[in-house]
């Protein structure tokens, strides 16, 4: 498509699902929807009237965008890393802990850290925030699955007959599990952001996001971790300028929160000034 029919559309999609593809990898992202209106044999301000009339057309267009990919224990060496080295580091401090999940899609993530933690600290009831901007999967969440084979390949045997239960050819989270969750819709690139988690896991959610995007993102975890939080991020992203930012690499795809220097700690206030306003 030309210029302004990339341009039509891209308003269209910021208007209907308020997401703004101007904060995404511009080339990328214009390559991604080339592909993804050819494959419905419609041209740019066509598909951008359907989407406008068809719901379904605009959620199978959300999905695309947003790329719901998840799996529990995705990428397994780091979940055992969280497992022995972060979570007790700060259970030591603080044993009831705030965590956030940003980007959750079906639950995946929040589910694996809930086992994780119930199986270190039994009896503990610690606050899990899971977020996402899709609604679809935040019902499948809610609901606990249903979850595939394929959704569980990471998990051991053991903890699968321990949290789930069989669902004809898939598996149900357990009530308890499911309890121990608050899952909310959020824009992670307009709402604002909570504050005072130890741990937030943000991973694999800004693979297409603009460096600029990522780098704001960056900074407004680090704002939303308490004094020494944790941040976790997927396994095959990087995060440039980590001391710039506020934080230090301690584990592979783990960075620990430290303090700003004081024109840095001025800046962050002045942007949440102007984010509030």
């Amino acid at each position: 498509m030309d210029d302004s029919t990339y341009q039509q559309l891209k308003t269209t999609i910021k208007r209907l699902t308020k997401i703004d593809l101007d904060l995404y990898k511009p080339q990328q992202m214009r390559r991604r929807l080339d592909g993804y209106v050819a494959t419905r044999q419609e041209g740019g301000e066509d598909f951008s009237v359907t989407i406008s009339r068809d719901k379904v057309a605009l959620l199978a267009l959300r999905d695309f965008i947003t790329i719901n990919v998840t799996e529990f224990f995705r990428d397994v060496d780091q979940f055992e890393s969280l497992k022995t080295k972060v979570l007790p580091a700060i259970l030591a401090k603080t044993p009831r802990l705030n965590i956030w999940s940003a980007g959750c899609s079906i639950g995946a993530e929040p589910y694996t850290v809930a086992m994780i933690l119930h199986e270190l600290t039994p009896g503990v009831r610690h606050r899990i925030l899971a977020t996402d901007l899709d609604d679809r999967s935040l019902l499948k969440a809610k609901a606990g699955g249903p979850y595939s084979e394929l959704d569980l390949k990471s998990v051991s045997k053991a903890l699968l007959l321990k949290y789930l239960t069989p669902d004809g050819n898939a598996w149900k989270m357990s009530n308890d599990l499911r309890g121990r969750i608050e899952f909310k819709q959020h824009n992670m690139l307009t709402d604002r952001f909570e504050t005072g988690f130890d741990l937030v896991l943000c991973r694999n959610v800004v693979i297409y996001f603009s460096d600029e995007t990522k780098r704001m993102l960056d900074k407004q975890f680090q704002a939303s971790l308490k004094p020494d939080g944790w941040l976790f991020i997927g396994g095959s992203e990087t995060m440039l300028s980590a001391k710039e930012l506020g934080y230090e690499r301690r584990h592979s795809c783990f960075y620990q929160k430290i303090p700003l220097d004081a024109e840095a700690q001025r800046a962050n206030r002045a942007a949440r000034i102007l984010r509030a306003s």
